[in-house]
């Protein structure tokens, strides 16, 4: 029997990490090959034009999956029914901007789309939001749509997961699927920390660790690190753009396996709400491994942690602190 389709929004759609996404979405990459969904997109009201253009493509391309498309300017309109909420859009730190002038405006957007939210999405809605501060949005979204789970609100780090498989992969000279379970730690800001520690590489003998096939800590703890930190900046430098393309095709990553579940034997990294695990203080979106089943997220348990990276967990969570002071001064 033919599934009912889900309600999945994408806000800031019309913008360029929208436009690469919702045509993975319609073409069933986020929720399975056998899911029918109806897409509901959301942008400000001087993208309204672009937004209508988005939609006519969709249209335009015929995917069967699509059973329809709302494209509106309205949050209310946006928000209604809706089972996965995709919060791409978000205010962008300009020139000469100070970060408490970011992190006000973006309290302000968030504050106003966690409440519609909570009153008119699908009960159980499962929330992933891109913008940055990304974290950080998730958090003050949390704060105004209580009676969504504290389960439900996540953030991307799936990126920087992505980015750091991709390195290895590079690197070694193997298949980027035939590496697993390397980790990004805290914010996905460039105090993350990317953690090779449990990741493995398939090879003919079968799994290694990728310490001993890579042979070279310098680079593991160095430039390896400060790559996967710095590789959005370097995007924007080669594109004038920054990532969108990849940012959109983590973001399916992130919630297929949140819904779909992980492979066995496979975890990935969310932005996840901290409760205490690995002494990352509670009360914190903070990235972890994770693994997915049933629709539901688990923090892995038991990973030995070395100095190096009890250091570098630790300044990424009192980075995120800091954050969350200001993002509360800002409702003051």
């Amino acid at each position: 029997m033919a599934k009912e389709p889900m309600r999945v929004l994408v806000t800031g759609a019309a913008g360029q990490i929208g436009y690469a996404l919702v045509p993975m979405i319609a073409r069933g990459v986020m929720l399975g090959a056998d899911q029918p969904v109806i897409l509901h997109m959301l942008d400000i009201p001087p993208a309204a034009e672009a937004l209508n253009g988005v939609k006519m493509e969709l249209v335009d391309a015929a995917f069967p999956l699509l059973k329809g498309v709302v494209a509106t300017t309205d949050v209310v309109e946006a928000c209604t029914g809706v089972n996965v909420a995709v919060m791409v859009g978000g205010f962008p730190r300009k020139e000469g901007m100070e970060r408490k002038d970011v992190m006000s405006k973006n309290v302000s957007i968030y504050k106003t789309q966690a409440s519609a939210l909570e009153a008119h999405a699908a009960p159980n809605c499962k929330v992933l939001v891109v913008a940055n501060p990304a974290n950080t949005n998730a958090l003050i979204l949390k704060e105004f749509a209580p009676s969504i789970p504290d389960r439900n609100v996540t953030c991307l780090t799936r990126l920087d997961h992505n980015r750091a498989l991709g390195q290895i992969s590079e690197r070694l000279s193997v298949q980027v699927s035939d590496v697993k379970n390397v980790i990004i730690w805290g914010n996905h800001s460039s105090t993350q920390y990317p953690d090779v520690n449990h990741a493995t590489v398939k090879t003919s003998t079968g799994e290694k660790p990728v310490r001993e096939l890579v042979a070279d800590d310098e680079w593991l703890n160095g430039e390896f690190i400060t790559t996967v930190q710095q590789r959005g900046a370097a995007i924007i430098k080669a594109r004038k753009f920054s990532s969108a393309l990849s940012a959109a095709s983590s973001a399916c990553d992130h919630i297929r396996d949140w819904v779909l579940g992980t492979p066995e034997g496979t975890f990935v990294s969310m932005g996840v709400y901290s409760d205490g695990s690995y002494g990352v203080p509670s009360g914190l979106i903070y990235s972890f491994p994770v693994t997915c089943s049933g629709g539901e997220w688990k923090i892995v348990q038991g990973l030995p942690i070395d100095e190096l990276s009890r250091k570098k967990m630790d300044a990424t969570a009192q980075e995120l602190s800091e954050e969350k002071s200001l993002a509360y001064s800002c409702l003051e």
